[in-house]
Parts: structure tokens; C-alpha cells; sequence
């Protein structure tokens, strides 16, 4: 399985193409599940754990792995569903979230597919476990789900959204009024915490749940006359969602000429360093991993000095 994921560096080209790669597992006997390949740093077969006092539920123990600890998730009891046996042959697949190493433990794993975002779309309503799924796809006739993993880990280890006392500028907060910031992210968990960074700020926000409805929403402010630039502080956005990713978001923004001056954060839990590289090669004015709210909140005042003090 490790050789299926020596490729992951040549696979940058994707970027800006909306298309991304996803590793398919399965936590039961038939349901298959997802995450999207640049998240993952590895798979192995489970190795030995060693269990932790007072763990949370879902989390197996942990595991020494490349000269680090790192706690093992039962992601199969993470999203309501029956524990895995891991007496029983099963998988580890290392990921890298949030600036965070993390193992989750899963049955079979599949393999690796190639597809466009606009095959990967929003979960239904009413569906089983929709709580947990940021997007569902179809392969080989097979419905494949996708998990809200920063649900998952939110809900094991909670974030911390408080800003310090020692990053808020109060003379520069005063001055900020009538501000509005659009967050674009396929995530509830996300779009709430960076909400309530924004709103401890002051400031108006507004969502969509995915790149293409992120478009549609600018679209339709510059048609009714608005001139978004201008209306918007900033706009921050995750970079895998479904129909439209980040990257194919701001290659859209920047070829219209009404948006293109829109001021663009990519907001992500993918890997810093090559989100960096791609900063440049789609557009974005910056950059920041999730979930720092600090950093988030200094970006913020650092972009409302520029607005207010250019006036």
C-alpha cells in the first residue's frame, strides 16, 4: 500500500484542474469511505497499541511510529458505527490534519481513484450519517462517502477558538465597522470556528458550503451592482470541497474581471507546505492552516490596516 502513495508529489498538477485523488476503505464489510490522498502520509497494516487512561471513546490507543507517538482513532466507532476488531487483520491509514499527525484505524483498504470535484457532491439530507460526511461520490456503481474528518477530531479533541488578549488591536477593532468576510468551506465545524473567530471581531460574515455556491454567491452580488472587492473584507476558503474546489474557486475569481481584485485566503487542513507552493500558482493572497485562531485573527487585522488606512 505505501507504494500507492510514492506518486503524491507529482500529483500537484491536479491543482487548479478541479480534480483531486481519493483512498477508498471500508470500516464495515460493504460500505466503502473516503479521504482525499494528500491528507494521508501513509498506510500499514495496524501495528500494536498501547492504551491510554481516560481515552476518549473512539480512540484505540496509541501507536510509535517514524520516531513519534501518535494516537490511533477507531474511525469506524468515531462515526457511530460498530468498533472495529483489531484482533482481526485491519489498517492504518497516517494522516496529516490541522498541522497534526493522527492514525486512523480502518478494515480493507481499497485503492486510490482520480476524479473531478464536480463528481463529489453534498451528502443528501436525511441520509444515515450525513453528520459526519462532507460529500458522497459514486464509483463503479458503488456510492463511496466521504468523511468530515475535522468533525471527527473536533469532536475527540475539541479547538480552542478564544483569541489572546495580546493579539486583538481594540484602537483598530473601533475603527473596523460595517466589515463583511464570506467563508467558503464544505465543513460545518470549520465554518463555525473560523465564524466565531470573526464574529468575536466584529465583523459580518457570510458562508457557502462549497466552491461553486461561493462563485454563485459573487456572481449574484456583482450582478445586483455590487462591487465585491470592494464589499468584502476578505474571502476565506477551504481547499477540497465538493463540485468546486478552493484552487478552481480562485482560478474563477481571478478570469472574472468584476471579482478579481477580491482579496483570497486558502484555509486548510492539507498540508502547509505544499499549500504554500500553491498559493502562487493559482492565485490566493495567503495562506494559513487551520485551526489557529491567533494567526487567523492577526491575518484579519493585519488585511483591515491595509483597507483602512489605504482610505
Amino acid at each position: 500500500m505505501a507504494s500507492m502513495l510514492d506518486a503524491v508529489d507529482q500529483r500537484t498538477k491536479l491543482v487548479g484542474e478541479n480534480r483531486l485523488e481519493l483512498l477508498m476503505f471500508r470500516l464495515g464489510r460493504i460500505q466503502t469511505f473516503a479521504i482525499n490522498v494528500f491528507k494521508v502520509q501513509e498506510v500499514v497494516m495496524l501495528p500494536k497499541l498501547n492504551l491510554m487512561p481516560h481515552r476518549h471513546p473512539s480512540v484505540a490507543g496509541v501507536t510509535h511510529f517514524r520516531n513519534r507517538t501518535i494516537p490511533v482513532i477507531d474511525l469506524s466507532a468515531s462515526v457511530g458505527m460498530k468498533p472495529i476488531d483489531n484482533t482481526q487483520p485491519c489498517n492504518l491509514i497516517v494522516t496529516e490534519y490541522n498541522q497534526t499527525i493522527q492514525g486512523f484505524m480502518v478494515g480493507e483498504v481499497d485503492r486510490i481513484i482520480n476524479m473531478n470535484w464536480n463528481e463529489i457532491l453534498p451528502p443528501p439530507d436525511g441520509a444515515g450519517r450525513q453528520h459526519y460526511l462532507t460529500a458522497i461520490t459514486r464509483v463503479n456503481e458503488r456510492i463511496v462517502e466521504i468523511i468530515d474528518v475535522e468533525k471527527v477530531l473536533a469532536e475527540i479533541s475539541p479547538r480552542d477558538s478564544t483569541i489572546s488578549d495580546d493579539v486583538i488591536d481594540s484602537d483598530l477593532l473601533s475603527m473596523a465597522k460595517d466589515l463583511e468576510v464570506l467563508i467558503v468551506d464544505d465543513s460545518s465545524v470549520a465554518r463555525h470556528q473560523v465564524r466565531t473567530t470573526l464574529e468575536f471581531l466584529g465583523i459580518q460574515v457570510h458562508e457557502a458550503p462549497n466552491g461553486k455556491r461561493g462563485l454563485e454567491l459573487l456572481k449574484r452580488w456583482s450582478a445586483a451592482g455590487e462591487i465585491v472587492p470592494e464589499k468584502l473584507l476578505m474571502m476565506i476558503t477551504d481547499a477540497e470541497m465538493p463540485e468546486m474546489d478552493g484552487y478552481r474557486l480562485t482560478r474563477e475569481i481571478r478570469e472574472d474581471p468584476n471579482l478579481k481584485g477580491l482579496h483570497i485566503v486558502l484555509h486548510t487542513s492539507l498540508s502547509g507546505n505544499f499549500n504554500k507552493a500553491m498559493v502562487q500558482k493559482v492565485g490566493c493572497d495567503d495562506f494559513l492552516s487551520k485551526f489557529q485562531p491567533d494567526k487567523l485573527a492577526a491575518l484579519i487585522q493585519d488585511r483591515m490596516r491595509d483597507v483602512i488606512y489605504r482610505e
